[in-house]
């Protein structure tokens, strides 16, 4: 009995000794595994008489009872240091003043804001909205829309082409949403009325101009749609949007291959220096270019001129932000300035609502 007394004394001894958790599974795995000093002991007890059995079996079993409750009262101990060290060194300054949630520090892009204003103005008119992809293929983009081949629109110095592929087709960036217009009419009977806000790409970048921008197309197509009806939405956006009573329009005759006839459009408007205020004023303002959907596009679309007719318009997202919030450079929208975005973003709980305001 006195080699387990001693067995016994040396693995409390260590297990006093033991420095963290893992120390702890070495001593319980030395003395407790298959292979143990413990264990071992346990293993003798077959080749003993009963009488031997009888002495030594509940002096060997206490000593197991013994070592794995100190086994696990010093894994304890040792957890609870383990965990106060931690706790001092993640300790944390209550003092600080709390961070702001998200929804107090986060903002909307202000090109988010104004497409989410001109849907839910077009919206409340009853137009759906209509999207396409951004990588547009030369039918879409430029032969179904009456650009014949040649156009200056075509050529490398406005389009981003893409390589020619297997078949020698070359892809393009979307130089407008129309080709949304082209998928919409083929795809669907008239009467149609939607929107195609979404991104645009064409080879130009200064203060005005980037190489991707925002624009927003309306299309309408039915047996009786006319230049009247045009006008009437195109008010009504522009009162909407700027959230004034009144505005004056003026459309001058334009160029649109897609279109025939095809007008700008401009409104009245105040300038006094940086500011530009509409429904007022004696100055005027281009906001957009509109016209009656060429006859040529009809067909394309598989509709028959002689019984369906519509119009269009199409105006830039970013640059209505920048006349309506008074922002001065285009290029800064897209330049992931943090302090840009807290000076003209929006808080994301500011929703746009013709009920509301869409800016209060």
């Amino acid at each position: 009995m006195s080699d387990l007394s001693q067995l016994e004394s040396s693995i409390l001894s260590d297990i006093s000794a033991a420095a963290d958790e893992a120390a702890v599974e070495a001593i319980r795995v030395g003395a407790l595994g298959k292979k143990g000093s413990i264990s071992g002991e346990l293993a003798k007890l077959g080749s003993m008489s009963p009488e031997e059995r009888k002495s030594f079996g509940p002096a060997i079993n206490g000593l197991r009872d013994r070592v794995t409750a100190a086994l696990a009262e010093r894994k304890n101990v040792l957890a609870d240091a383990a965990l106060d060290a931690r706790l001092k060194a993640e300790a944390v300054d209550v003092t600080l003043p709390v961070r702001p949630s998200g929804v107090e520090a986060g903002r909307i892009h202000p090109v988010s804001q104004v497409t989410e204003e001109i849907a839910a103005i077009f919206a409340d008119l009853g137009f759906a909205i209509a999207e396409g992809p951004d990588v547009e293929d030369d039918e879409h983009n430029f032969t179904a829309l009456n650009f014949p081949v040649g156009h200056p629109a075509r050529e490398m110095h406005d389009t981003f082409f893409f390589a020619p592929d297997a078949n020698g087709e070359r892809k393009v960036l979307r130089t407008h949403t129309s080709p949304v217009q082209i998928r919409t009419m083929r795809a669907k009977e008239p009467p149609i009325r939607v929107i195609c806000p979404g991104r645009t790409y064409r080879n130009d970048s200064d203060q005005t101009h980037t190489p991707m921008f925002h624009q927003v197309e309306g299309l309408v197509i039915d047996k009786s749609a006319n230049l009247g009806n045009l006008k009437w939405i195109l008010e009504e956006f522009a009162k909407a949007f700027f959230e004034v009573p009144n505005v004056e329009m003026r459309m001058r005759p334009s160029f649109f291959p897609f279109t025939e006839p095809s007008m700008e459009v401009d409104i009245r408007c105040n300038r006094q220096g940086s500011e530009i205020r509409f429904g007022e004023g004696d100055d005027w303002m281009e906001i957009l270019g509109c016209g009656m959907v060429h006859a040529n596009v009809l067909k394309n679309c598989g509709l028959d001129p002689d019984v369906y007719q519509g119009f269009a318009w199409g105006m830039g997202i970013d640059r209505l932000a920048m006349l309506k919030y008074g922002m001065p450079d285009l290029r800064a929208f897209f330049e992931a300035d943090v302090r840009w975005l807290e000076h003209y973003g929006f808080r994301p709980l500011d929703l746009p609502s013709l009920i509301g305001g869409l800016s209060s």
